[in-house]
């Protein structure tokens, strides 16, 4: 059992590493899963755990990565593996048909011995789950699967469209379902050589809100999108219950001292502070050129969310030129995934160039629109400060800083960044308040921190 338990702890270790909420009470409850569901199943401890440990479906696919590293299929290669490409093909065809899932985790063994492996000695062997899937192709297999789906004779007949795409959609699925396989298995025999731990930690695709910005690729950012909604009630739970706790307000203490006197200096009945919350006006100040495009339309999303928390919002885009976004974000609602595209083809925001240049968006946002900016009003401004070697216009910051009740600069770039090549990050900073915020965790916790009440 020391064994059982050394795999339950350095389990929960991992997806700890990985933001996962797990206390004490839920290890022992895992613990004793595992002890009611035995091993002989995987998949129902599987699920067991997952029930013990989990707290939303959005923490599943990191859980069921890391199960695959401590309570792997396997130990070792397949007993009889076949570097054979073209019989591989052929046999994953007909489990892709029969959606034989049993095996579909042979042949994903089998695929990775025998197509997946590199290096030449024994201390630089390795699998490789890209390398297994570029000479396996098996998303190439989407008309032999469906042919042997249908069987001799069933083509479809006119009128059959819609079926037909919902045949193609099955068959996807299940290739991917594959896909996911080879990477778990690759994980798996890469772990058997450099240790569980290290890759777990460093080999499983984080959650989407512990994406880094900067690095999400598309599929990573349109699953980040999904999260806005999830993200945007914690926060409006939150800032409410703030501004509950500031309309109770805090103890006066000099009145309750003062009335302390009729009891003996006793102070019987405290005396509150009270102050009117009151709901920030908010204006956003987006950079959506390069890699911070991601970045700033996840943001501008989820304000948009949160926009009942405010007076007011308005939001505004720049590159080199800066224009007033406020109305296409209200369309983007419905189309998340549209929006970066429908704000770079409807504002203007670049004039005679494409890089970025804060002083000059800066400068026309402080010319054009400084009466956005009153004693109410939380600045957003979102980019990582890199003006491309043009002037950074300071005194337009200084401007909107002495106009506006507070100004946080939310900048996605690690803070050892800052201030390297082309990155006016310092003299902004000196200036306005800078944060480092390279994923959506970071973000919601900046502004459940940042907003005021």
């Amino acid at each position: 059992m020391t064994a059982v338990a050394d795999r339950i702890t350095g389990l929960v270790g991992a997806l700890r590493a990985h933001g996962v909420r797990i206390g004490t009470g839920e290890t022992v409850d895992a613990a004793r899963a595992v002890a009611a569901l035995g091993l002989a199943d995987r998949e129902l401890l599987r699920e067991g755990l997952a029930a013990t440990l989990l707290h939303g479906p959005g923490q599943r696919a990191v859980f069921d990565s890391v199960f695959d590293l401590y309570f792997p299929r396997g130990v070792g290669g397949p007993p009889s593996a076949s570097g054979n490409r073209d019989d591989l093909r052929d046999r994953l065809a007909e489990a892709l048909a029969a959606d034989d899932r049993a095996l579909l985790a042979r042949l994903a063994a089998e695929a990775v011995d025998g197509l997946g492996g590199y290096g030449s000695s024994p201390g630089s062997d390795g699998w490789s789950a890209y390398q297994t899937l570029e000479r396996l192709r098996p998303q190439t297999l989407l008309a032999r699967v469906r042919a042997g789906v249908r069987g001799p004779g069933g083509s479809a007949a006119g009128g059959a469209d819609v079926a037909d795409r919902l045949l193609d959609d099955e068959i996807r699925r299940r290739i991917e379902e594959f896909r996911r396989m080879v990477g778990a298995e690759a994980r798996r025999r890469v772990a058997e050589r450099r240790g569980r731990d290290e890759i777990a930690r460093r080999g499983v695709r984080p959650t989407a809100d512990r994406v880094d910005f900067l690095y999400a690729g598309r599929d990573q950012l349109a699953e980040l999108r999904r999260t806005v909604q999830p993200l945007a009630r914690k926060l409006a739970t939150r800032l409410a219950a703030r501004r509950r706790r500031a309309a109770r307000g805090t103890i006066d203490l000099r009145r309750t001292l003062r009335s302390s006197l009729s009891t003996g200096g006793v102070p019987m009945r405290p005396v509150l502070r009270r102050r009117r919350p009151v709901r920030p006006e908010l204006v956003l100040l987006c950079d959506v050129s390069g890699s911070v495009s991601g970045f700033s339309d996840f943001t501008m999303l989820l304000v948009q969310a949160l926009h009942e928390e405010f007076t007011k919002v308005r939001v505004f885009a720049f590159v080199n030129r800066l224009d007033e976004v406020t109305g296409l974000l209200d369309h983007g609602r419905a189309d998340p995934d549209g929006l970066g595209a429908r704000i770079r083809a409807e504002a203007t925001l670049t004039g005679w160039h494409g890089s970025s240049d804060y002083g000059m968006a800066l400068g026309e946002f402080a010319e054009r629109y400084g009466g956005a900016v009153g004693p109410r009003t939380t600045v957003f401004v979102l980019g990582d400060a890199r003006t491309n070697m043009s002037d950074p216009n300071l005194p337009a910051v200084r401007d909107i800083a002495r106009r506006a009740r507070r100004v946080h600069w939310l900048n996605p770039e690690p803070r050892d960044r800052w201030g390297t090549g082309d990155s006016a990050a310092p003299a902004y900073a000196a200036l306005v308040e800078m944060h480092e915020c390279r994923t959506a965790r970071q973000l919601g916790a900046l502004i459940a921190r940042l907003l005021s009440v």
